[in-house]
Formats: C-alpha cells, sequence, structure tokens
C-alpha cells in the first residue's frame, strides 16, 4: 500500500463511498434474524437493493480505470503486466488473510490454529482481484470493440455452460446442481468453499467470476463515456437510457436465465449495471451540474479510503465475534443483545446496530481523511 493524497472526481467518490456505506451496513446487522427484508440478499434467484451493493463496487472498479488506464499508455508492456498483477496479487492476498483471520479460534481446552485446510480460497476482495486484473489485461491489449465482443462472449457463454454442463437430470441453475458448484469442488474441495448456505457452494466461485469481469468492463466503459460526455444533458440521457434499455433486457432475459446474485447470472450482471448507470448520472447531475454538494462530505470519507474501510469492517467484526463474554456469548452478540435489543428489540434494534457499526467504521475513514491519508493498493 501507498500513502498519496486523492485526486479523482467528487461524483465517483460518491458512488463509491454510497456502496461502501452500504455494504457495511447489509453486512453486519445486529440480528439477522430480525434484518428487514430489503437489506437480505434474495435467498435464489430474484433481486434485492443488497444485491446491487457488490457489483456496483466492481462497476466503481472499472469507472475508476477509464481514470487511471489513461496512465499506463505512456509505460511498456513490462512496467504495465507489473502493475496490474501487483495490484492483483495484493488484493487477492488481503482477501485471503481477511478470511483466515484472526488465525486462532478458541476451543473447550483453549486456543488453536486456525487450519490453511479450513480456509476459504476465494470470496469479495478475491473477486474484485481477478475481475480488475483480466479487466485490465482485456483494457490494455485489444480494442473496444473487441472488449466488447468478448464481454458479449463471456455473458452467453457462462449461460451455455451453465445449461450443458451441470448435473445430469438436474436444475441446471440449482445451487448444488449448477457447473460452477461441480468446479469449485473440483479445484479447491469442499472445506476451502464457503458454508454460509448450509453446504459447500461459493457465491464468489471460479465460473461465476467470468460474468462479473463484464461488470468492471462496462463500468470502464461508462467512465469513458462521462468523461467525453457524460457531464452534459444529452450524454446524461443518453447514460439513462442505456441503463433503461439494460434493465429492460436484463429482466426479459431473467425469463430464460433467471437473475441471480450468487451465481451472478448474466441477466443479473446487465440488470445491475444498468440500475449503477442510472444512479451514477444522478449523481453526475445532481454534483457536477446542479452543484448540489452540501450532502456529500458523509460519502465521501468512505469513496476516499473504500478498500481500507472495508478491510476496518470485515476485521473488526471478526474480532467482536472472537471476543467472549462470560465465555458463551461473543462481544457482538452481547452488546446487540445486552443494548439494540433490550432497548429496541427486533429489526429497529438490528438496524440499529448496523448504522452505529457503519458510523464507527466512518469515524476510522474521517481520522484517515483529516490526516489527509488515503491509501491506495
Amino acid at each position: 500500500m501507498s500513502v498519496a493524497s486523492s485526486s479523482r472526481s467528487l461524483a465517483l467518490d460518491i458512488f463509491r463511498g454510497m456502496t461502501v456505506c452500504f455494504m457495511i451496513i447489509v453486512n453486519t446487522p445486529g440480528s439477522e434474524t430480525f434484518t428487514f427484508s430489503p437489506l437480505r440478499h434474495a435467498h435464489w434467484h430474484g433481486f434485492t437493493p443488497t444485491d446491487l451493493v457488490f457489483p456496483s463496487f466492481l462497476f466503481a472498479v472499472g469507472n475508476a480505470m477509464s481514470f487511471a488506464m489513461k496512465k499506463y499508455q505512456a509505460l511498456g508492456d513490462g512496467a504495465v503486466l507489473g502493475k496490474i498483477f501487483k495490484r492483483t496479487l495484493l488484493i487477492f492476498f488481503l482477501g485471503y488473510f481477511m478470511y483466515w483471520f484472526p488465525f486462532v479460534h478458541q476451543e473447550a481446552d483453549g486456543w488453536h490454529g486456525n487450519p490453511i485446510a479450513g480456509t476459504r480460497i476465494l470470496g469479495v476482495l478475491q473477486r474484485i482481484a481477478l475481475c480488475y486484473c483480466f479487466a485490465s489485461l482485456l483494457i490494455h491489449y485489444f480494442s473496444y470493440k473487441a472488449v466488447y465482443f468478448i464481454g458479449g462472449f463471456l455473458l452467453i457463454g457462462y449461460w451455455t455452460i451453465l445449461l450443458f454442463f451441470g448435473a445430469p437430470g438436474g436444475d441446471p441453475f440449482g445451487m448444488t446442481t449448477n457447473a460452477g458448484y461441480f468446479l469449485d469442488r473440483w479445484v479447491m474441495g469442499e472445506g476451502h468453499m464457503y458454508h454460509g448456505e448450509g453446504v459447500a457452494f461459493d457465491p464468489e466461485g471460479i465460473l461465476s467470476t467470468l460474468p462479473a469481469i463484464v461488470n468492471v468492463i462496462l463500468g470502464y466503459f461508462t467512465g469513458v463515456f462521462i468523461q467525453q460526455k457524460g457531464k452534459s444533458y444529452e450524454g446524461l440521457t443518453k447514460l439513462l437510457l442505456t441503463g433503461c434499455a439494460l434493465m429492460a433486457l436484463a429482466w426479459a432475459w431473467n425469463l430464460v436465465f433467471p437473475v441471480n446474485k450468487k451465481l451472478w447470472t448474466s441477466s443479473f450482471v446487465l440488470l445491475t449495471v444498468g440500475l449503477d448507470m442510472i444512479l451514477l448520472s444522478f449523481l453526475i447531475y445532481t454534483i457536477e451540474i446542479r452543484q448540489k454538494t452540501a450532502w456529500t462530505p458523509f460519502f465521501g470519507v468512505f469513496g476516499k479510503n473504500p478498500l481500507f474501510i472495508y478491510l476496518v469492517s470485515e476485521l473488526l467484526v471478526v474480532v467482536l465475534f472472537t471476543i467472549r463474554h462470560n465465555g458463551d456469548e461473543s462481544l457482538f452478540e452481547w452488546i446487540n443483545r445486552g443494548f439494540y435489543q433490550a432497548v429496541f428489540p427486533g429489526p429497529i434494534g438490528s438496524l440499529l446496530f448496523a448504522l452505529s457499526y457503519m458510523m464507527v467504521c466512518w469515524s476510522v475513514g474521517k481520522w484517515l481523511d483529516l490526516k489527509k491519508i488515503y491509501i491506495r493498493v
């Protein structure tokens, strides 16, 4: 990591900051049992506002790349590849060590090390790293027309693979009958996969990373368009109409290839990119054209150090779950039960816990911002 001053566009910072803010809220409810429905992921097929968070982060990565890739044009291939692979490896292993953290766990007879054999290999940061890597390489080495074609091939190819290479006679879009599930089990083994669904199934698996690359690619092209025409009424109108068209196409595709975040279906990609285009166009209109910026500093704190604040939010919650209160419950559960659920029982208490936790993470980001520290990877 390096420390430098920030020079990014305000609209992009706010878009990214809103994404990180909402990501922390939905990731850390006080009680998942009482969480409001819009703050839950869709159980399987379908879509909720929470399902937009992760693809929006990938979209923002691509948008930021539209500024950063300009600098690569003056560099040789060796320097470009070095920058891309260095960043990819760093983000990937930060994600891996985040899942391994705190490296120990407590049992009846004391503390024991967390075995590597049970550590999840893929995950949120790992997907960000891989999508950034492949999207960067495609954009650097291929023409825009070729990248569009490859993006379409990834979406249609992923659909084709799921249709024809799942469990014989099973649902090609089922959790344990789809082709991606079998590939992950064969390559990584169940011990290295996510078990939050009650079975070994990884929502950030190998195969479903392919369509996720398109979120970054389309984020990049959106950024290029915005720099050229996006800050005019005509440009924003085109951006809005494109977003609406992608949403319409997504829901049409949903009839045969369901919108599904955990499978990261191609229809899900088009839907989330369309929504992101619409949201970003409104932000640009409000911030860049109308100059309504009084509300932006709060989200700007998240947008200036997004990856670091996300890491803080994930590692701190692990610490709170690791520390035990009276040996029976975690400090996280004790705080939620002893205060939030005692004073505001039910969904309100759960939401207030999440908002409070988000504010703790915001405070870390605010301190960094006051010190003019912006951590880049």
